[in-house]
């Protein structure tokens, strides 16, 4: 974050935004800077890769299934902007503690244990550590005394947009996003590495909400998809997973998605318009 903290210095805090007896690396303006770049940060991502994956990707006939709810793109994007504002109060706190070097991020490959094969490695390391955590994170939140004060927030959305792919309660999804951001006080990271995976990580949340149930064939049994996920939504107790169905199929919550099985929403609304049932909008 130091990185990004920098560029919004050089060009725009330094020059345009503070007085010039507040030094860069003055630990409050450093908190309050983390404040305005990593809420307008995430609260760009959101919107931003949200909206071109609701209109180029997300299929609008899904908004016809009768357990879409009444203006519940307007409810998705207004408790995902909330939640993102509460959620950055914790997340800054792991900034500051980053930028002041608190951290294992590193600025050179050369830095790296292993050179590039120990950047490659510590990309996998990422993928592994985060995926195997929010997994059970996730099941947790799904725990009958935890889930009607926090993640039942989040399952009020029984068919998904992309718009949703952020729309939690802020301490679910603070709880939920704490690997990426444990992970490099533990392990070795590249920080242009870190930024791009965290950018990635963000992009990945909006994908599985995204209403495209296509993956190719070999990776259905290994990648979860939005196919997997708009499972999670409608059946409860499956496919908790972030990326890879793999501690889906440890811990025995593997569902295989309906929409492979001509049992998916798709289907339904089909099945509806056929017998001349209404649609909901």
């Amino acid at each position: 974050m130091d990185h990004v903290l920098n560029v919004a210095d050089y060009y725009v805090l330094t020059p345009y935004v503070y007085p010039a007896s507040w030094p860069e690396n003055g630990a409050l303006r450093q908190i309050i800077s983390l404040l305005v770049v990593t809420n307008l940060g995430a609260e760009l991502l959101y919107l931003g890769f949200a909206y071109l994956s609701f209109y180029l990707i997300f299929d609008h006939k899904l908004m016809q299934h009768p357990q879409f709810v009444e203006n519940q793109v307007r409810r998705e994007i207004t408790l995902a902007t909330a939640s993102l504002f509460w959620m950055s109060l914790p997340t800054v706190a792991l900034f500051f503690a980053e930028i002041r070097g608190n951290s294992k991020l590193y600025n050179n490959v050369s830095d790296a244990p292993m050179g590039w094969h120990g950047v490659f490695l510590s990309i996998a390391g990422f993928l592994f550590f985060t995926d195997m955590c929010i997994y059970w994170i996730h099941r947790c939140m799904h725990h009958k005394s935890i889930y009607k004060h926090l993640h039942k927030q989040h399952h009020i959305f029984k068919i998904p947009t992309p718009f949703a792919s952020h729309a939690f309660h802020p301490v679910d999804g603070f709880l939920q996003s704490l690997p990426y951001h444990v992970y490099p006080f533990l392990f070795p990271l590249h920080k242009v590495v870190y930024l791009s995976l965290f950018v990635f990580v963000n992009i990945w949340t909006v994908s599985i909400h995204d209403g495209d149930y296509c993956l190719p064939g070999p990776l259905i049994e290994v990648i979860n998809g939005a196919a997997h996920h708009v499972d999670h939504h409608l059946y409860f107790n499956y496919n908790y997973g972030q990326y890879f169905t793999m501690w889906d199929r440890l811990a025995g919550s593997y569902r295989h998605p309906s929409v492979l099985l001509g049992k998916g929403p798709r289907d339904h609304i089909s099945k509806l318009m056929a017998e001349g049932k209404p649609q909901s909008q």
